[in-house]
């Protein structure tokens, strides 16, 4: 009976330590005595029995969360984060309702949020946007249980600051589809503030290049209710140049002309898209010039909307220019074929022959002749036409103080196609109209005089 009485005193005695293993922890945790708190705590989770038990996952994880955020004892247990993290959503999972973080206090969440978002901080400092990126996302993880269960002074839903550099670091580390999860949450709530548009346009941008029409129209109707003076048109034609073909623009374009809904600047960006079919692989000289004559009409349009609007105007006289240089070459290739026509005339001596060389040449020479006389007459339509739009663009910018970069670049090209313009009307009339020819000449030396003068 002995034995059997210190058998059960002994029995007794294990029990009552293993009940207050958890008592030491906590009073080396209250003491801030973490390592001690620590040995303490892995003794007690060494037991299957503590660990089923969802307390010893909440001592755990607010011990590990002090041990990562004290610099020296971080350096000292490199793998506290990973263990504070994964004994919190163990305890989460065994105590959905946090009754004990309720009772003994939040503040290992607190601690692993304010390390988490330091760590990253720096990380993000030193560009290292992928490491950044997983500390952000750990600091989104404890700020979204403290913001949902108000253990903070703050109203607001959740912690902007963290999801939204979890969110730019995802973006520098060349991850969108992790950034846009986390842009997602800020741009739903409607937030706002210095730089925020930026949110809302990189989901439009993100959902543009998706060809995601509906992300594209939520984020967009989302980002004009909250930024209502933000250019979001440029945002709206980069979608259509993305996802629609040729056939499509010109569509959309032609029922919205028809509808009137384009605006000045949909106007502008309708005759950018049609002008640069010319650079597609492909594309025919009929169709290209059937699409720089849809693009004047787009900016004559957008110019009717605005007669100050120097882009429009100078954008109607360069395509006229550019139609005049095609045309110039033909000439300069005609020229070139009559000169090579008269080096290769051959010598016929013989009457009978020779007359009917000649007849051949001349019928070769007045053809290429008769080709050049239309196209100088096309030619001069063209430059006249280029040098009106040209002077309307020149007339509004003269003035103009100050000048966007883009501005001064229209001027200054707007000086050069007219001073070039004069010039070759000055070639077209020279020993036949001398009055003419003093006119151009003086209209070509005003503006090659202003030749890069427009800083």
């Amino acid at each position: 009976m002995k034995y059997f009485f210190s058998l059960l005193l002994s029995i007794a005695i294990i029990s009552v330590a293993t009940a207050q293993d958890f008592k030491k922890v906590e009073t080396n945790v209250y003491l801030k005595k973490f390592e001690d708190a620590k040995t303490e705590i892995d003794k007690s989770m060494a037991d299957p029995k503590n660990q089923a038990k969802a307390e010893g996952y909440y001592w755990k994880s607010r011990i590990y969360a002090a041990l990562f955020q004290n610099e020296a004892t971080r350096a000292k247990y490199p793998t506290a984060v990973e263990d504070a993290h994964a004994a919190f959503q163990k305890y989460a999972e065994m105590d959905p309702a946090l009754a004990k973080v309720k009772e003994k206090g939040a503040d290992g969440y607190f601690d692993m949020y304010a390390t988490s978002f330091g760590v990253g901080i720096n990380s993000f400092k030193e560009k290292k946007y992928e490491a950044a990126s997983k500390e952000f996302e750990k600091a989104v993880v404890y700020s979204d249980y403290i913001f949902k269960n108000k253990w903070a002074s703050s109203q607001q839903p959740f912690d902007t600051t963290s999801i939204l550099y979890c969110a730019y670091s995802f973006q520098n580390a060349q991850k969108p589809d992790d950034a846009v999860k986390y842009y997602t949450r800020l741009a739903e709530s409607k937030v706002t503030g210095e730089g925020f548009a930026d949110i809302y346009k990189y989901l439009v941008d993100y959902n543009t290049k998706k060809k995601n029409k509906e992300g594209f129209e939520k984020y967009m109707a989302l980002g004009k209710e909250v930024y209502p003076k933000e250019n979001w048109e440029d945002f709206e034609i980069e979608y259509i140049d993305q996802n629609y073909d040729l056939a499509g623009k010109t569509a959309l374009y032609d029922e919205m002309d028809a509808a009137g809904t384009l605006t000045e600047t949909k106007y502008l960006q309708f005759g950018d898209v049609f002008v640069s079919v010319r650079n597609n692989d492909g594309v025919d000289s009929v169709t290209i010039d059937k699409y720089n004559r849809k693009a004047i009409d787009a900016f004559k349009k957008a110019y009717g909307k605005n007669n100050n609007n120097a882009i429009a105007a100078f954008n109607v006289g360069v395509t006229y220019y550019n139609f005049f240089n095609l045309e110039d070459d033909k000439y300069a290739a005609n020229i070139k074929k009559l000169q090579e026509i008269n080096a290769s005339k051959p010598v016929i001596k013989d009457p009978k022959k020779k007359a009917a060389s000649e007849a051949e040449h001349k019928a070769k020479v007045d053809a290429i002749k008769n080709a050049n006389a239309a196209i100088e007459k096309v030619s001069m339509e063209n430059v006249d036409i280029a040098a009106e739009w040209l002077s309307k663009s020149f007339m509004i910018l003269k003035d103009k103080t100050p000048r966007t970069n883009t501005e001064k670049s229209v001027i200054n090209k707007s000086v050069d196609f007219i001073a070039n313009i004069y010039y070759y009307k000055m070639g077209r009339v020279r020993g036949k109209d001398a009055k003419l020819f003093d006119q151009y000449e003086a209209k070509y030396k005003e503006f090659d005089a202003l030749h890069s003068t427009f800083k």
